[in-house]
């Protein structure tokens, strides 16, 4: 098929699958930052500007306004190039300094907040005052606001469809990062439509607030809900079994380990995903075909949890970790 624009290439993407012999189950992974923009979020930030679009809120030739740390970003610059449409990307000094120069590449206009953050602190209430205070004062411009706009989960209806045809048999779980809650909903509302059977666990970093937990800073990126900002409106909670927390350890030693061990970049929260999702395997709390999401990819991030002098100043290696996951991913034989 030959396709005309850049946003025909969102979706589509494949899976791979890792076995956990002793418990003879498998981890899927669907590899989402195969998606043109590099992560999962392309699939949102196209359904919120055609939603707008469609129904009016933002004119042709008009301006998105968007709080991100990047993956959305990169997602909604995409799309603005698409419909002829102004970027502008509200960031923070927690972003990965490739995604703002991907941004920046695809002709987003970039604004950093101003105030003094703690570099494991994420910025986000402030992120997001100033972007509605420029949706409200650009002509022309609509702040998208991607934690209450509905557009949000309706996005991940083709991720679902797609793994129902790429998975035929049997999903008994999924496990994914729940941010503004955008995909964990609108993916988890679907596989139980699907089979209300299917299990469904949201993980969020530690020190993040959506399941109540008291809030800390945390390193990982674009994931979970900081001290002092609100849980989005799309986040459906009903959709959720269980919600549970992963250590920026715990999150950035598993990408690296994925990478060694199976050569595939995987983001930092997607480390997280995949370290709770083996656990829940290695404990029983989960069985059969678990699937998991690559919401983006370890290339964004290679001066920061691929980088291992940046990784020991922030005192975040742990070996254990390693030996851990080769514990729960061992042959039977081995196990005996």
């Amino acid at each position: 098929m030959m396709h005309m624009s850049i946003t025909q290439l969102i979706g589509q993407t494949p899976v791979m699958s890792i076995a956990v012999p002793h418990r003879d189950s498998t981890l899927v992974l669907k590899i989402e930052k195969n998606n043109p923009g590099g992560s999962m979020k392309d699939r949102m930030a196209h359904s919120m500007v055609v939603a707008a679009l469609q129904d009016g809120r933002l004119a042709p030739g008009g301006t998105i306004v968007e709080s991100s740390s990047g993956n959305t970003g990169t997602g909604l610059a995409l799309a603005a190039l698409e419909f002829g449409l102004r970027f502008i990307a509200v960031v923070d000094h927690h972003a990965a300094p490739d995604k703002i120069r991907m941004m920046r590449a695809l002709g987003a206009e970039i604004r950093y907040v101003e105030g003094d953050f703690r570099e494991d602190e994420v910025a986000v209430v402030e992120r997001q005052r100033l972007a509605a205070q420029l949706g409200a004062q650009l002509p022309g411009a609509l702040f998208m606001n991607q934690s209450d706009n509905p557009a949000n989960p309706e996005g991940y209806a083709g991720y679902v469809d797609e793994l129902l045809s790429q998975i035929p048999d049997s999903i008994d779980a999924f496990v994914g990062c729940v941010g503004t809650g955008g995909s964990m909903t609108g993916i988890s509302q679907r596989l139980k439509r699907h089979n209300p059977a299917i299990r469904t666990i949201a993980v969020e970093p530690a020190g993040s607030i959506v399941f109540g937990k008291p809030g800390h800073p945390y390193y990982q990126s674009g994931t979970g809900t900081p001290a002092g900002d609100e849980v989005g409106n799309v986040l459906d909670y009903s959709c959720i079994d269980e919600g549970v927390q992963v250590t920026d350890t715990q999150a950035f030693e598993t990408a690296r380990y994925i990478a060694r061990r199976r050569g595939l970049l995987v983001g930092g929260s997607t480390g997280g995903a995949i370290y709770k999702a083996l656990e829940f395997i290695a404990s029983g709390k989960l069985s059969g075909t678990v699937v998991t999401t690559v919401a983006d990819g370890g290339e964004k991030y290679l001066s920061t949890i691929f980088d291992d002098e940046w990784m020991e100043k922030r005192n975040l290696f742990d070996p254990a970790i390693a030996a851990q996951l080769d514990g729960w991913l061992m042959e039977k034989a081995r196990a005996a």
